[in-house]
C-alpha cells in the first residue's frame, strides 16, 4: 500500500498536465478532482494562461461554487483570482522599462513581443506566432498602433514567440541584461516569457496557502502538478511536487513524485487515487 499524502491545497498546471493533447480534461480526472474538493482540499488551476482562458476549465470541473474551488492562479503566478468575490487578490507586474528594453532587443532580432490583460493579448502586429498564441489561449488578439507608448504601463507578463533555437539564444541575452530584475524562461519551445522578479507559480501557491491559513487558522500543506520549466518553482516549493511522466526530465528530476501515467491516460487521477484519495 502506498503512503497516504494529505495536502490541503493542490495546484494543477493545465497544458500537458491536467489537459490531454486535445486540450480537454478527461472525465476520470474531473471526478477525482471533484472528490478532492468534496473532501475539503482546495483545487487550484495554475496556468501561464490569462484568467479568461482558464475559466472554461474551471466550469468543466463544476466546483467554483464550493469554498475549495474558489481560487485560480493565472499568468504563471502573477495573478490570483477569488471567484467568489469576483476580484483579483494578488498581482505582480513587470516594470515598464524592462518591457520596453525587451521589446527593443526582440525586434532587433526580428521578433515581436506580446503583453496580456485578463482577456486580451496585445502586440504591434499580427504574425503566425501571435496567431498561434491567440489560438492556444482562446483570448482576443489586438494590434496596438503606438505599441512603444503602450508598453510604458506595467503588465503582468511579456511573451516573445518564435523559433525555439532563436528563443534559447534570446533567453540567455535577456538573462544577462536583466539579472534578477525579471524572471525569464521558455515555457513552451516557441514561447519565451518575461515575468516580474521573484514571481512564479510556486511563489503564488505559497502566498495563497498563507492567505487561506490566515482565514482558517490551519496549516496548509500543498501539492503541485506540472510538466515544464514554468512549473519549476511550483514543483520545488510545494510540500509535494509531482511531475508528469510525459514532462521534461529536468522537472521529473526535481519532483518528489512522478505520475505513473501521462496526461493522455489520466495520470493525475491515477496518482490522486493512489496517494490522496486512498
Amino acid at each position: 500500500m502506498q503512503n497516504k499524502l494529505s495536502p490541503n491545497l493542490i495546484a494543477f498546471d493545465l497544458d500537458d498536465t491536467l489537459l490531454n493533447d486535445n486540450r480537454q480534461i478527461d472525465e476520470e480526472t474531473v471526478l477525482a478532482l471533484r472528490e478532492c474538493a468534496d473532501r475539503g482540499i482546495y483545487i487550484v488551476l495554475c496556468s501561464g494562461r490569462a484568467e479568461e482562458a482558464i475559466l472554461p476549465f474551471v466550469r468543466r470541473l463544476e466546483i467554483a461554487g464550493k469554498e475549495t474551488g474558489r481560487y485560480l492562479i493565472a499568468i504563471n503566478g502573477c495573478s490570483i483570482f477569488d471567484l467568489h468575490e469576483r476580484k483579483q487578490i494578488y498581482c505582480r507586474k513587470v516594470d515598464s522599462d524592462i518591457l520596453l528594453r525587451t521589446n527593443e532587443i526582440a525586434e532587433s532580432w526580428g521578433l515581436r513581443t506580446e503583453v496580456y490583460t485578463p482577456d486580451t493579448i496585445f502586440y504591434r502586429e499580427e504574425t503566425k506566432w501571435t496567431k498561434l498564441d491567440v489560438d492556444l489561449c482562446g483570448l482576443k488578439g489586438q494590434v496596438v498602433e503606438d505599441y512603444d507608448s503602450f508598453l510604458k504601463t506595467p503588465f503582468t507578463k511579456m511573451l516573445v514567440p518564435g523559433e525555439p533555437e532563436l528563443l534559447q539564444k534570446l533567453q540567455a541575452e535577456l538573462r544577462k541584461e536583466f539579472g534578477e530584475r525579471a524572471v525569464i524562461f521558455v515555457s513552451k519551445p516557441y514561447f519565451l516569457e518575461i515575468l516580474p522578479p521573484a514571481c512564479g507559480k510556486g511563489e503564488a501557491v505559497d502566498w495563497l496557502a498563507n492567505h487561506i491559513s490566515e482565514k482558517t487558522g490551519k496549516q496548509i500543506l500543498t501539492m503541485g502538478f506540472g510538466d515544464s520549466m514554468n512549473d519549476e518553482s511550483l514543483i520545488r516549493r510545494a510540500t509535494w511536487g509531482v511531475a508528469m511522466c510525459n514532462g521534461l526530465k529536468e522537472i521529473q528530476n526535481i519532483a518528489d513524485y512522478v505520475t505513473p501515467k501521462d496526461n493522455n491516460h489520466n495520470g493525475i487521477a491515477e496518482f490522486l487515487k493512489a496517494f490522496v484519495l486512498c
